[in-house]
């Protein structure tokens, strides 16, 4: 587990790059090299507010990976319906930003509505194809079980299609036991009960995440502005060129 010194200092290095000028994306035909991990991912956890950036990622995902997050190929419309159908009073919904304020990976860690399971809940990750590589779905895997525990929840299970092999890759480095049924796999992770140091680590993430978040909004609406400016002053330039003389 992170230690507060090492989270604080990830996070003083990462806001120091929010007000850099934005990089365009290069493509090239070459193979992307492997992205280095880096030492704190900022996960905040969401709330009704984030309904529509939830919609805009997971109407992002291809048909296929539609397929492994929900176990079938579902439409827009299932997918709306999914998203207004969250409950963020009983669940508890992650995210991770880009510094465009896109959100390209979210997990739902939903506990149990069944009266004899409620120490019990389910974890699901999605993860947009331009950002993985990262680790982005292990860490919120790594989040959403120190949530748990915080929240007495002491069995945690993944529902997925067998063929979904990062997800269960995922839950058995965790130690998960994975009982494979055809198509489908169930996978169980035995979570320990709550102590100081998991309260304390995620109080303090969330709080990082939180002004991480800030400073992306803020960040954004500079450079927002900035670009309307630029393009202002290009509109002059071009209007006082074409003036007669």
């Amino acid at each position: 587990m992170l230690t507060p010194s090492t989270l604080l200092r990830a996070s003083y290095n990462a806001g120091r790059k929010f007000f850099q000028p934005p990089v365009e994306a290069r493509i090239s035909a070459a193979p992307a090299a492997p992205h280095p991990q880096p030492v704190m991912v900022p996960i905040r956890s969401m709330g009704p507010s984030h309904g529509e950036r939830i919609a805009r990622h997971l109407l992002a995902l291809s048909e296929h990976d539609r397929y492994l997050r929900f176990g079938y190929a579902a439409n827009d419309e299932q997918i709306r319906r999914y998203v207004d159908g969250l409950n963020f009073d009983r669940d508890e919904i992650f995210g991770i930003y880009n510094r465009k304020l896109a959100l390209i990976a979210m997990a739902h860690l939903a506990h149990s509505t069944d009266p004899n399971l409620t120490s019990c809940a389910e974890f699901g990750v999605s993860v947009l194809a331009q950002a993985r590589g990262r680790g982005y779905g292990a860490r919120l895997f790594d989040r959403a079980v120190m949530h748990a525990r915080n929240d007495g929840v002491d069995m945690m299970f993944i529902h997925a299609l067998s063929e979904n092999t990062a997800m269960l890759n995922i839950a058995r480095k965790a130690g998960a036991t994975i009982e494979r049924d055809g198509s489908e796999s169930e996978a169980y992770l035995k979570l320990p009960p709550a102590d100081l140091d998991s309260r304390m680590t995620e109080m303090l993430e969330e709080r990082i995440a939180q002004t991480d978040y800030r400073l992306k909004v803020q960040a954004k609406q500079f450079w927002d502005l900035l670009t309307i400016v630029q393009e202002v002053r290009q509109g002059v330039r071009d209007g006082r060129d074409r003036m007669p003389m």
